[in-house]
């Protein structure tokens, strides 16, 4: 009997020996756990998505000047991709920006413009964009004059900057779920204070399929196909399978849509969004971000709250996660990564919203006919007043600042912040000038 008794006490201390060893080995293994960078650079190679060729055959479609045949117009705002997204190569940010207009209502709500053209023979409405270019009068329509002009009664009036689209493939990897779980964790852990607000947006390529928006001044879209799609549309007035719609058919003679499928099968939207989806994130000033001053100013970036919207890190959904409705599964290169845009990627209303609400009609074409259950009219007007918190990387970049590009140093900008910046922007001022130097260095490193 004491044999057996020992024998089966010695067993227990080799199995609670080992148990104790398995939970070390799995804690240390935890922490070792660590997911990849994802690549950063400003050197025109693919992040991973497509091979070197296939990524220069997408940027080549990016750089491609539109002309009339090609479908350009009747209105618009650029003849390529890239006369908006240039700095410091292709795919990045530029001072060019659009202008957007509208008007209040009799209850004071937005209301989007109505604009007349072609002497008041036709009404653009449905959007609140204002192409600044048109291609008539012409040899062939000399006496149809579309130019869109701002009628005085659109008191709302606002211009937004081009947004650099690097690393935007990472930011459509990141799932829903971690766009919800950092709004809610951000307003509770602020009692109240901050709390970015998550809308919902039409995917158009998957109809009747919503998503969490991220891209756009006012998160407008969710998945960069619907997002290029937009824009070839809007800016360039190129139609697709997406958005076949032209904005008016005077001085149109090019059948829709004008974007057709190649021999490879792909029309040229799907070469945009592949290409974007392809670009590496934005690389920080290596020496700068090691001075310092800059290690100070990092410190304070997260104490007066900078970082609470300008999150630091987020990280992306596995591999063979599918996203956007189901039409897009996440590839390798873009999965499990970690990044550092420096944005929550929500909605807040730091006290310059430009008070225009998301045009349904314009970003969503067809698709505005039937929304999504989850895209309601209060979805859409809590966007009124907010605008995304721009992402800092590569901020270091930019000339203009903020959603309008009238900010023109990064001083001034912070200082223009208010509303849910408001406490933040009150310890910033507390600084020393040393201390708010050597934020500003940690920015400039961006």
């Amino acid at each position: 009997m004491k044999s057996a008794v020992l024998l089966f006490a010695m067993f227990i201390s080799t199995w609670i020996l080992a148990s104790a060893q398995n939970k070390r080995s799995a804690a240390k293994n935890t922490v070792q756990i660590v997911l990849p960078e994802a690549p950063v650079g400003f050197d025109n190679q693919s992040n991973g998505v497509v091979d070197a060729q296939t990524h220069q055959t997408d940027q080549s479609k990016f750089e491609e000047v539109e002309a009339i045949p090609d479908g350009l117009g009747p209105l618009y705002n650029a003849q390529s991709c890239r006369e908006c997204h240039q700095n410091p190569t292709s795919g990045g940010g530029s001072q060019v920006t659009e202008l957007r207009v509208g008007h209040l209502g009799p209850n004071h709500q937005f209301l989007n413009p109505s604009i007349p053209i072609a002497h008041g023979t036709e009404i653009i409405s449905g959007r609140t964009l204002v192409n600044d270019r048109a291609i008539c009068p012409s040899g062939a329509f000399p006496d149809t004059e579309i130019q869109e002009r701002v009628p005085n009664s659109e008191i709302v009036r606002t211009t937004r900057i081009s947004l650099s689209l690097f690393g935007d493939g990472f930011v459509e990897a990141v799932a829903d779920q971690t766009l919800i779980d950092l709004a809610r964790n951000q307003c509770k852990s602020t009692h109240g204070k901050i709390c970015g607000v998550v809308i919902y947006v039409p995917i158009i390529e998957a109809p009747g399929q919503a998503g969490v928006g991220r891209f756009g001044w006012k998160d407008q879209h969710a998945s960069l196909l619907s997002f290029s799609g937009d824009a070839y549309l809007n800016e360039m007035g190129i139609t697709t399978s997406l958005f076949p719609d032209e904005v008016t058919k005077l001085c149109n003679n090019v059948s829709e849509p004008n974007d057709k499928p190649g021999p490879d099968g792909l029309a040229d939207v799907d070469h945009f969004a592949r290409f974007i989806r392809s670009l590496k994130a934005p690389p920080e000033d290596r020496a700068l971000m090691q001075t310092p001053g800059s290690r100070k100013g990092s410190d304070w970036f997260d104490k007066v709250g900078c970082a609470v919207c300008h999150v630091r890190t987020l990280v992306t959904a596995p591999p063979g996660t599918k996203s956007n409705g189901g039409a897009f599964m996440i590839p390798t290169a873009l999965g499990s990564k970690t990044f550092h845009p420096y944005s929550d990627f929500l909605l807040h209303d730091v006290g310059t919203g430009d008070g225009i609400v998301i045009p349904t009609v314009e970003h969503y074409g067809r698709s505005a006919r039937q929304m999504p259950a989850q895209c309601t009219a209060e979805n859409f007007d809590r966007t009124r007043n907010r605008v995304r918190t721009a992402p800092l990387w590569g901020v270091r970049l930019r000339t203009r600042l903020m959603h309008d590009g009238v900010s023109v140093t990064l001083y001034d900008a912070i200082l223009r912040h208010g509303g849910e910046a408001e406490q933040a922007i009150r310890s910033f001022r507390k600084l020393s000038g040393a201390d708010q130097e050597a934020l500003l260095e940690f920015l400039e490193s961006l």
